[in-house]
């Protein structure tokens, strides 16, 4: 199929920015600096690539005031490059439309509410009570549980399971393979025995967050967990019971964030971090891959805790060295008050 063609005026209408050289100039698609062809758009967030510029074949580029000068190609200026781009991008690439209905292979319980303008794709399961929004769309074998809240214009990916009584809002992605409200990991030793400990809380899910595939959110044991407005999850994240994400934080791949724990809005947490149970993490805080966090962050700014990799045996001399640390610093100390003493005795 064809692409719809825009001129740079028509986006700039759209979007805002300044057209410099032909505005005229259509562009179909985006593409990136080293691979972008004619009747494409490029763009330029960082200067650093200015070199790949200079040999793009890109029709046009989106750049920022400080590189406007770089290119004599017709161009987007702006404020933010970054940004642009992923508007107009998400513009030219709209979501596949899904015609409102219900499959008939789906199972719909009792007194469940599904809009009419939703989308109930085949192999569906949803419980009795639930509610669907307009809008929505719930594609092949999801599982929906009883008494579940999904909002409108939401959209969830083939397999998705949303176990009941959990609540999912607005403009929600959730991605194949997630799970929203299994169990919290509750458990108490009774006589040698673990005892589960049921969990009655609730997953409530924010509007307009996007959760990965095979992320998986638990429910509370007893108040629910919580993920706010614009938190943006990664794939393979583990969120254990009663955990509390603050807006428009942001979570890379497979982090894993224990029980109780509170994390403040606007934080971004780099891949493979943890974050211990019952902890507190401030607003505005940058937490770097594979970084583990044991205690709590109160104040806003970048924090990393990875040890620096190096040859293995270079590794293991260094690993021993570190058994022993302890015993290194009493030694020093011991020097320190030696030398003190010394120096008295100059005196």
């Amino acid at each position: 199929m064809e692409r719809t063609a825009y001129r740079l005026a028509d986006i700039v209408a759209r979007f805002g920015g300044q057209v410099m050289g032909d505005a005229d100039t259509q562009v179909r698609q985006i593409g990136t600096l080293e691979h972008a062809a004619a009747g494409q758009i490029t763009f330029l967030a960082n200067a650093k690539y200015r070199s790949q510029l200079e040999r793009s074949h890109a029709s046009a580029v989106i750049l920022s005031k400080a590189d406007a000068d770089a290119t004599s190609m017709p161009r987007i200026v702006c404020d933010n490059p970054y940004s642009y781009f992923a508007r107009l991008s998400a513009f030219l690439n709209p979501l596949p439309e899904c015609i409102p209905g219900i499959h008939p292979s789906a199972v719909i319980g009792k007194d469940a509410q599904i809009s009419g303008q939703a989308h109930i794709g085949p192999h569906v399961t949803i419980g009795a009570g639930a509610v669907i929004g307009a809008g929505t769309v719930v594609m092949d074998g999801c599982s929906i549980g009883e008494r579940v809240t999904v909002g409108q214009h939401t959209r969830l990916y083939p397999r998705v399971t949303v176990y009941h009584d959990c609540i999912v809002g607005n403009h929600v992605i959730v991605h194949s393979g997630a799970v929203i409200g299994a169990d919290g990991f509750g458990i108490a030793m009774e006589e040698g025995r673990w005892l589960k400990i049921p969990q009655i809380g609730r997953a409530v899910i924010g509007d307009h967050v996007e959760v990965g595939a095979n992320t998986t959110i638990d429910r509370g044991a007893l108040d629910d967990t919580v993920i706010e407005e614009g938190v943006k999850l990664d794939n393979q994240i583990q969120i254990a019971h009663n955990v509390r994400i603050g807006a428009h934080t942001a979570i890379a791949g497979c982090v894993g964030i224990a029980g109780s724990a509170t994390i403040g809005k606007y934080c971004r947490i780099g891949g493979s971090a943890g974050i211990l149970g019952h902890l507190q993490i401030a607003d505005h805080v940058e937490i770097a891959s594979f970084t583990l966090i044991g205690k709590s962050i109160t104040e806003a700014g970048s924090y990393a805790g990875v040890f620096p990799f190096s040859k293995n045996e270079e590794w293991r001399n260094n690993a021993v060295h570190l058994r022993h640390l302890g015993d290194l610093v009493k030694r020093v100390k011991v020097l320190e008050k030696e030398l003190e003493s010394l120096k008295g005795e100059r005196v």
